[in-house]
């Protein structure tokens, strides 16, 4: 019998590939009996929770230690800073508590700043999710709970009232799960191709304001944000970064931000960390290697030329893994591209767990990306760098700066929060749908907001947990057990 007849037979008999919809429906209508919804709005603390200074520093024994105080300093900047660079922590609480059983692939840190804007390799401007270092398989409400507790926690260092810190945390769970059931009731290629362009989110503004749910300032800090993603490229990374230095291209050194190679001492130097002894020999032959990692095939990377390499200090939480500048030059000067290698390390979600899912964590990272995100930077891919010790780093590679630009919460106003809100309650609800849990996740929300109660009732008590534990780091170091820098 032929291949082409059995896909007939197949097609004609009906026969599902997987398990049928009515088997996944039933199974997300099921697992309320394990997990009511309403079990959600629980919080509190295990009996043997870890020390949430010791959690940190567990994680800072593995990063570069002399950026350990930068971490505590930005963390210490505002709750919400320090909730941002708290994943590890969130995760262990997570964990701690009954779930639902309906596993997807997680964003892992899904809090409010890590959406935003970003341009595809077919350059149209799109809104979705753009940190995925903590990527891996888990219940789907982790993120969800995550996403709201961050707008609580945005909600109240602005300054909200009660009432407009619960409507926002209310139209995040809300927006997830009205998106989530158009996905479940839609086409299978739908879930798949489904994307926010920046234009969408302008007619969103408009159709807000028609409402009288959104004002001028709202229409002005989009279009702000959207003028900012489109400036921002490699060229414009390239002329605040990089310098002529005695006829040769490098980065500028602004310690502790960047740091060229050659300044950093003998044991931080180097893609590997001390063990690349000329970066002009090894990072080329890394990213050669690194290519065979990328969709595309052949790749535009290979017309490119090496330069220069930095260390660079990025976000809050991350602060202290290894991520470094890469820059690289095509025809001449005026053609510049800009890497970013990041370390990736085991998940925070990971720990607990016998092994993790993907023996290189870079290749997590850019596995689980590529298949949350509507799409994804055509540079996407990852790298192992084996070190004269015996031991190896995992890392992803991207461009540096490609369109990308997120909302500022230092300027946002309830109204703003509201509409803000919903758009990244869809985008995670979409994320989630395009990992193929769609239908679960449906069934067992259904259509009362039953859970979006629930998940607000959460936020509200995770955020004096966060507050509680923010003060705790604070005392930590003023009394010299942390050093953060001042």
């Amino acid at each position: 019998m032929t291949t082409n007849s059995l896909v007939t037979i197949a097609a004609d008999s009906g026969v599902p590939l997987s398990r049928s919809n009515a088997e996944r429906t039933d199974a997300g209508r099921s697992a309320r009996a394990r997990s009511p919804r309403r079990s959600h709005a629980v919080w509190r603390p295990a009996d043997d929770r870890t020390d949430v200074v010791d959690t940190l520093e567990k994680q800072a024994e593995s990063r570069v230690r002399s950026l350990i105080p930068v971490r505590y300093q930005r963390m210490l900047s505002s709750p919400f800073a320090f909730y941002r660079g708290g994943a590890a922590i969130m995760a262990g609480d997570l964990a701690a508590l009954p779930d639902s059983g309906i596993v997807t692939q997680l964003c892992g840190d899904a809090h409010l700043a890590n959406f935003g804007l970003f341009k595809t390799p077919e350059r149209s401007l799109i809104f979705d999710l753009n940190d995925f270092d903590e990527t891996a398989r888990g219940p789907f409400e982790w993120d969800v709970k995550r996403l709201a507790a961050s707008f609580e926690i945005a909600a109240r260092h602005r300054g909200f009232s009660d009432a407009d810190r619960r409507a926002t945390v209310l139209a995040v769970a809300g927006a997830y799960r009205s998106a989530i059931r158009r996905a479940a009731s839609g086409r299978v290629l739908d879930s798949w191709y489904e994307r926010l362009e920046a234009n969408e989110v302008r007619a969103l503004l408009r159709e807000a304001a028609a409402e009288g749910t959104a004002k001028q300032h709202q229409m002005k800090v989009t279009e702000s944000t959207i003028a900012s993603a489109n400036e921002h490229d490699s060229a414009r990374a390239f002329s605040k970064l990089v310098r002529e230095v005695d006829g040769r291209l490098k980065f500028v050194s602004t310690p502790p931000l960047i740091v060229p190679v050659e300044e950093l001492p003998p044991d931080e130097g180097g893609f590997g960390g001390g063990d690349l002894v000329d970066d002009r020999v090894a990072i080329p032959a890394l990213l050669r290697s690194y290519q065979s990692t990328l969709l595309d095939q052949p790749h535009p990377l290979r017309e490119f030329s090496y330069y220069h390499l930095a260390r660079k200090v990025v976000g809050v939480g991350s602060v202290g893994t290894r991520a470094w500048v890469i820059l690289l030059q095509g025809t001449d000067a005026g053609d510049p591209l800009l890497l970013q290698a990041k370390q990736a390390q085991r998940s925070v979600l990971e720990f607990g767990m016998d092994a993790p899912e993907y023996e290189n964590h870079g290749e997590r990272v850019v596995r689980g990306q590529r298949l949350m995100q509507a799409a994804s930077d055509s540079f996407l891919g990852w790298q192992r760098v084996d070190r004269v010790d015996g031991t190896s780093r995992d890392y992803y590679i991207r461009q540096l700066s490609d369109g990308k630009a997120s909302v500022d919460m230092e300027r946002a106003r309830p109204a703003g929060a509201l509409i803000y809100a919903r758009l990244c309650g869809e985008t995670l609800a979409r994320a989630h749908a395009r990992a193929g849990s769609r239908l679960e996740i449906s069934a067992y929300l259904g259509a009362r907001d039953v859970f979006d109660q629930a998940v607000a009732e959460f936020a509200d008590r995770y955020a004096d947990q966060n507050d509680a534990d923010y003060e705790s780091v604070r005392a930590a170091a003023e009394s010299g057990r942390i050093t953060a820098n001042s």
